[in-house]
C-alpha cells in the first residue's frame, strides 16, 4: 500500500540514472539509492527502459507511489525543449505524456538543476535563505537554479552562457576537468572564471554547489573566491532525486512560472 507522503525520485544524468524513494516531510532517502548507468546516446525509449528498471530495482516500497523525474533540458509544461548531452530526440518532446505512458503512472518532470534547487529550498542550504541563490550542479554539464526569496525561478541556462566561443560548460563542467586532464587546483581556475562571471551579471547573495563533485569539495571549494558566501549542498549528489519527488506535493508554494 503507497505512504502518502513518500514519493519516487527519478534524476536522469548524462552518464548516470539515479532513483530512490523519499520521505516528503523530512526530504531524506528512505531506501538505499540505486543507478544504472544512462544508456548510449539518451534516446526516449531507452531512457524510459531504465526508468522503469530503476524502480524494478526499488522494490514493492515503489508500487503506486508518485513519480517525480529530473532531467538535463528546458522542461516547460512537460515537454522538454533542448537537449544538453541527450539525443537531439528530446527537442520539443512530450516528455512527461511519454513517460506517464509508459510508465502507467501519474509522472512530474522537471529540469534536473531545477529540481536539485527545489530540494535545496524545502529541505536544505536554500531553506530560508533571503536574497538570491544561484545553485550550480557541476557534472556531465553545469546546471543552474536561481532561487529568489523562497522561490524558484525555472529554467535558467547558465552553463550555455559563451565563453570563448562555446558554452561556458565545455571549459568548466566536471566532465571538462577530466577531457582537459586538469588537475583539481587547475580546474578549479575554470570554476572561478565561471563564477566570478555569474557573479557580475547576477550578484548572488549565496552560491550553492552541487553534482557529483560536491562529495569532494576539499579539492577544490579552497581555491575559489567570490564576494557571496559559497556552500556545498546539503542534499549534495541525491538532491535531484529528493527535488524530483517533492513535486508530489503540489501545493507549488515555491514553485514561480513553472
Amino acid at each position: 500500500m503507497a505512504i502518502s507522503n513518500r514519493a519516487v525520485g527519478i534524476d536522469v544524468g548524462g552518464t548516470g540514472m539515479k532513483a530512490g524513494i523519499v520521505d516528503l516531510d523530512t526530504g531524506e532517502l528512505v531506501t538505499d539509492r540505486v543507478r544504472i548507468p544512462t544508456p548510449e546516446g539518451a534516446h526516449p525509449q531507452d531512457v524510459l527502459d531504465t526508468a522503469r528498471e530503476l524502480i524494478g530495482m526499488l522494490g514493492d516500497q515503489a508500487d503506486g507511489l508518485p513519480l517525480g523525474v529530473c532531467f538535463p533540458a528546458i522542461v516547460k509544461h512537460g515537454r522538454t525543449l533542448s537537449a544538453a548531452n541527450i539525443s537531439d530526440d528530446w527537442i520539443d518532446f512530450a516528455a512527461e505524456e511519454f513517460f506517464e505512458k509508459g510508465l502507467g503512472r501519474d509522472i512530474h518532470f522537471v529540469n534536473d538543476a531545477d529540481a536539485a534547487g527545489l530540494a535545496e529550498l524545502r529541505y536544505g542550504a536554500a531553506k530560508g535563505q533571503k536574497g538570491l541563490t544561484i545553485l550550480t550542479t557541476l557534472g556531465t554539464g553545469i546546471g543552474s537554479a536561481f532561487l529568489y526569496e523562497g522561490r524558484l525561478v525555472p529554467n535558467t541556462e547558465l552553463g550555455h552562457l559563451r565563453w570563448k566561443g562555446e558554452s561556458i560548460e565545455r571549459f568548466a563542467s566536471a566532465s571538462a576537468r577530466e577531457r582537459l586532464d586538469l588537475k583539481w587546483k587547475e580546474w578549479a581556475q575554470h570554476l572561478q572564471a565561471f563564477y566570478e562571471h555569474v557573479e557580475f551579471l547576477f550578484s548572488p547573495d549565496l552560491f550553492l554547489v552541487g553534482g557529483g563533485v560536491s562529495k569532494n569539495p576539499e579539492k577544490f571549494m579552497p581555491y575559489l573566491s567570490t564576494r557571496a558566501e559559497m556552500r556545498i549542498c546539503e542534499h549534495r549528489n541525491n538532491a535531484g532525486i529528493i527535488g524530483a519527488a517533492s513535486l508530489a506535493r503540489s501545493d507549488e508554494e515555491h514553485l514561480a512560472g513553472a
